[in-house]
């Protein structure tokens, strides 16, 4: 057996202690669900619990998915922040739908989101990225996002330069910065089961409000 199949079929899942989860004391929606599931893996210690993968679909159809990090839920709903040049800001222009998977294995859970894609205020981008750090200012300051880059030192001379740019001009704008919300049409809850016996919970948007039902595992 190569290393690779070894190290595959040696790995075991959710090797801890896993919380229960009883759906039928679930609120009835799903934003403070979210929140309590999400504050209880940062206090578990689950590493980098605000990163979330993305999926979006390009113009051929085809899927594509990256990891980026969320940057506030609300009554709106996920946010998160891109270039509008990036190749997920062109696909998100084309067909603004998006997927959203949150997985925090230290107490075996996973959120999924899909919905529809908006963008705000320019304002509200530009607030958005100066409550941040200067690194990320510098790099939203290269830009650039997706484009073929000819070497590993062309990036470095714009780097030096984005980041001397940020500690001057800590409010230096990045004009295709940008704020995307999902507004949430569906949100399942996934409490993982040693015995496999999974708890998912699906949150669905309808004309009335939101409904919930359970699904098999």
């Amino acid at each position: 057996m190569t290393d690779f199949h070894q190290a595959l079929r040696s790995l075991r899942v959710w090797d801890t202690e896993l919380p229960s989860f009883d759906p039928a004391s679930a609120p009835p929606e799903p934003l403070p669900l979210f929140h309590d599931w999400f504050t209880a893996a940062a206090a578990a210690g689950q590493t980098e619990p605000h990163t979330l993968s993305l999926a979006t679909v390009d113009e051929d159809g085809r899927p594509d998915v990256r990891t980026v990090m969320l940057h506030d839920a609300d009554a709106r709903g996920w946010h998160f922040a891109s270039h509008a040049t990036s190749a997920k800001g062109r696909q998100l222009a084309v067909r603004p739908e998006a997927a959203l998977g949150f997985y925090w294995p230290v107490q075996g859970r996973q959120v999924r989101i899909r919905g529809h894609v908006t963008t705000g205020t320019p304002e509200e981008a530009h607030e958005d990225l100066h409550a941040r750090t200067t690194g990320a200012l510098a790099s939203a300051l290269v830009g650039r996002q997706s484009e073929v880059l000819d070497s590993p030192d062309t990036l470095a001379r714009a780097s030096e330069a984005a980041w001397r740019r940020a500690e001057a001009e800590p409010d230096a704008p990045a004009p295709t910065w940008t704020l995307y919300v999902v507004e949430p049409a569906e949100v399942e809850f996934f409490q993982g089961d040693a015995r496999r016996r999974h708890v998912r919970l699906r949150y669905r948007r309808t004309a009335d409000g939101w409904t919930r039902e359970l699904l098999w595992p």
